[in-house]
């Protein structure tokens, strides 16, 4: 693994940020790979949502176990999930729903970045690299996607929103390009598109400007740069920021204001349900990958109050944002060419717990196995995929790792099994190491 000076959260926040938006773009290094039609929203549950209160309940299980909630049928035959999600179980013939994802790393840290990277190889393991953000991270799937397949179109390969994951003094590893550079790092929205004052005029040309001036402008910079002495990652950047200036396709997209009072309702006034809008809108837009972080890093990390939190706010967002998105895109015939996956890092333990000094009940960190929501670009909906023992503990069927997601979204946006990424002093990786899913795509 490349040794690569860290990146530290001021680093990460002040590269290339201009009006919310963090940006870092490359510039055309690696060779080009077969273009893929298809685009990618890796929903984020964000700090590990309980797979045992939601997707795999065990309503015969024993009350500590079990918790709270009751489940509900779907239009699934035989198929129930938890009662506080009743639009996504009216909508379950779009989702596959996998039951049998597994890892073995319990922080939220090393996890996220295996989330968010489909991290580079089973044997290896997270603790060897930095646990926050670095340069010796591997590179997130955008930012891969950007070095094997480089586009100059005005359109990121990646968009993560509506914030970075950050708390206190650390920042979530796995979020930008990695040991690729920060050349190859996605455009990083950091603004809640739920906000009355959200405004993404960034790329928006101002009076007297059109395209052709841009572009005047752009020679006249050239000729003026040494190349000798310019820094290529500041060049990369300065190039994609004047074809996102010139294209203008992106900033349409995050003119969210624009999209009907009845879609915007529909998705949810909230932060979850205006970013999986937002999230529709840039795939719309040519956007291969959209990560739509839903909530905070610790928002469903429900060491306290966990059936609380689930009920009054995390749930009903998730669902109504949910619901929303899986109807825009099938209505608008976007679902057939956009692959939607909704997991977190891990789920829950299986047994109640109190933490000291707490009186209200929770669950703690879980990897060993836990649920998934997948849905489109081929997707068999209306199935269970793998199962969990009667505790939900552990797989008791074939399990999938996040290695195997990440091999899927590769596989999904057209990017070979055997694709290379190079580092920033040439050295070549295999960009995954997983398999693919395809028991998502069978019958």
């Amino acid at each position: 693994m490349p040794m690569i000076p860290s990146l530290d959260r001021r680093d990460f926040l002040r590269i290339g940020s201009a009006s919310g938006i963090g940006m870092a773009f490359p510039f055309n290094t690696a060779r080009a790979a077969k273009a893929a039609p298809r685009s990618v929203i890796l929903v984020n549950l964000t700090g590990g949502m309980s797979h045992i209160d939601t997707l795999d309940m065990k309503p015969d299980a024993p009350s500590e176990i079990r918790g709270d909630f009751k489940p509900i049928a779907t239009t699934v035959p035989g198929l129930s999930i938890c009662e506080h999600l009743p639009k996504l179980a009216a909508r379950m013939k779009h989702w596959a729903l996998v039951r049998s994802l597994s890892h073995g790393e319990g922080g939220h840290l090393p996890g996220t970045h295996r989330l968010l990277t489909g991290a580079p190889m089973p044997n290896q393991r997270i603790t060897d690299l930095d646990n926050v953000l670095s340069r010796r991270d591997w590179p997130c799937y955008a930012a891969a996607l950007q070095q094997i397949r480089p586009r100059h179109d005005g359109i990121p390969s990646g968009v993560t929103l509506p914030h970075a994951l950050i708390e206190g003094p650390l920042t979530w590893p796995g979020q930008h390009g990695g040991f690729l550079g920060p050349q190859f790092d996605p455009m990083l929205v950091t603004q809640d598109p739920n906000s009355a004052n959200f405004k993404m005029d960034t790329f928006a040309l101002q009076p007297g400007l059109d395209a052709s001036r841009v572009l005047a402008r752009r020679g006249l910079l050239e000729r003026l740069d040494s190349a000798a002495t310019a820094d290529p990652a500041f060049r990369g950047h300065q190039q994609r920021a004047f074809e996102l200036l010139s294209s203008g396709r992106i900033a349409g997209a995050f003119k969210i204001e624009q999209e009907p009072v009845k879609v915007r309702d529909a998705y949810g006034r909230n932060m979850f349900g205006q970013s999986l809008l937002l999230a529709r809108r840039l795939v719309q837009s040519g956007v291969p990958i959209v990560q739509a972080n839903m909530g905070i890093v610790q928002t469903w990390d429900t060491h306290v109050d966990n059936w609380g939190r689930l009920k009054n706010q995390l749930l009903p967002w998730l669902d109504q944002g949910l619901a929303a998105l899986i109807d825009d895109l099938a209505d608008s015939g976007l679902l057939e060419n956009t692959f939607v996956a909704a997991l977190g890092e891990f789920g829950r333990t299986p047994k109640v717990s109190t933490l000291p000094g707490e009186s209200v009940s929770g669950r703690d960190h879980w990897p060993h196995v836990y649920s998934g929501l997948f849905a489109g670009a081929g997707v068999k909906g209306g199935r269970v995929i793998g199962k969990s023992d009667k505790n939900a503990g552990h797989p008791i069927s074939t399990s999938y790792l996040p290695y195997d997601v990440g091999a899927t979204i590769y596989d999904v946006l057209g990017v070979p099994a055997d694709a290379e990424i190079r580092d920033a002093v040439n050295r070549p990786s295999k960009v995954n190491a997983g398999s693919p899913m395809d028991v998502l795509f069978k019958a």
